[in-house]
């Protein structure tokens, strides 16, 4: 039970937290400014000190904990190895590919799922979020309540919806199968059938993502001068033409990063996919929720680590490759 007590040890915790946290920038901060600009006079001595605090951060919060889990993923740190772990080499890495990483299921074939929920999910997105963005780019009353009232779902807290949603896919009292029995319809098993599941996930997923993608598109849209429309309409263009060789190429700067950021945020959804795989249905699993299983579930600590970094590359490969070879990220005067 959570008391005054406990509350009030929590806050003076975090409260010396921040405390030894600006004590350490401002002794950070004097050292500079002391070696920089009092000893060596250096010219740039003052951005520097800026982003001295920013680095420190970033070393001690991203890179440090990276560099012990790539030591980690050559170990084979388990919940019976915790103390002592030895190490193993890379026979980690190999095991994420000649092993099952979930009870049954194989790495490729998580792997198939995980590319097919990104593809769904961000088919959707776009195509979704660019038609509403378009039809909200355009004179119409109560312009301002409807773009309200669609990005709700991104303004909602995630897990909060996510399991609102599943209460939605119960068999017996869920929103779907209640309109489905209206309808004469038999009721769907949607926390149980593997394709039902899988098909849940994608259906919250897509609600979910598509305001985040209406926004940047719409703002997008709105940076493109009416002239080149007009312009268009005096030479006969249609509006396919229009937007295919006016639209497409003006928004590229804006849609790339989008879908870069949607195909991340997709590919490594832990909310929507575990939650909605309440029976913990191998077939409704992907990479990060196999991951997470491994982990703190079945207490893989070295392999996890292993499995992290091999979907880290699949990521890097992606964004490489999409970035060099489809030259979307280069203005329309350079294409």
């Amino acid at each position: 039970m959570i008391t005054s007590e406990v509350i009030l040890k929590s806050l003076g915790e975090v409260g010396t937290t921040v405390l030894l946290i600006l004590i350490g920038t401002v002794l950070v901060e004097a050292l500079l400014y002391l070696i920089l600009m009092k000893w060596l006079k250096y010219k740039y001595a003052l951005p520097f000190m800026l982003l001295a605090p920013a680095a420190i951060g970033l070393i001690a919060l991203v890179i440090y904990p990276l560099i012990w889990e790539l030591r980690l993923s050559f170990t084979n740190m388990s919940l019976k190895a915790f103390r002592d772990p030895a190490f193993i080499g890379i026979k980690n890495y190999v095991r994420v590919f000649t092993e099952p990483v979930l009870k049954q299921k194989m790495f490729f074939p998580l792997l198939g799922q995980t590319i097919l929920w990104t593809v769904i999910n961000i088919t959707f997105h776009v195509g979704g979020g660019l038609g509403l963005a378009m039809l909200l780019n355009r004179k119409m009353r109560g312009k301002g309540i409807y773009r309200a009232i669609i990005i709700l779902p991104w303004a909602v807290p995630q897990v909060i919806a996510v399991l609102a949603w599943r209460g939605e896919f119960n068999f017996a009292y869920g929103y779907f199968n209640i309109i489905l029995t209206k309808l004469g319809l038999p009721g769907v098993q949607w926390l149980a059938d593997p394709v039902a599941n899988f098909a849940a996930m994608c259906m919250t997923n897509i609600w979910l993502g598509i305001p985040f993608m209406m926004v940047t598109l719409l703002g997008g849209l709105q940076s493109i001068s009416s002239e080149f429309y007009e312009a268009a309409e005096m030479d006969g263009a249609n509006a396919w033409q229009q937007f295919r060789n006016i639209t497409l190429p003006l928004i590229q700067p804006v849609l790339t990063p989008a879908i870069l950021l949607g195909t991340f945020w997709t590919f490594n959804n832990f909310n929507v996919p575990f939650f909605i795989n309440q029976n913990e249905l191998e077939s409704s699993d992907i990479l990060v929720t196999g991951l997470f299983r491994a982990a703190f579930q079945y207490n893989r600590y070295g392999f996890s680590a292993a499995f992290a970094f091999v979907i880290f590359a699949l990521l890097l490969l992606f964004t490489i490759f999409y970035m060099r070879y489809t030259r979307s990220l280069k203005g329309a005067y350079e294409s």
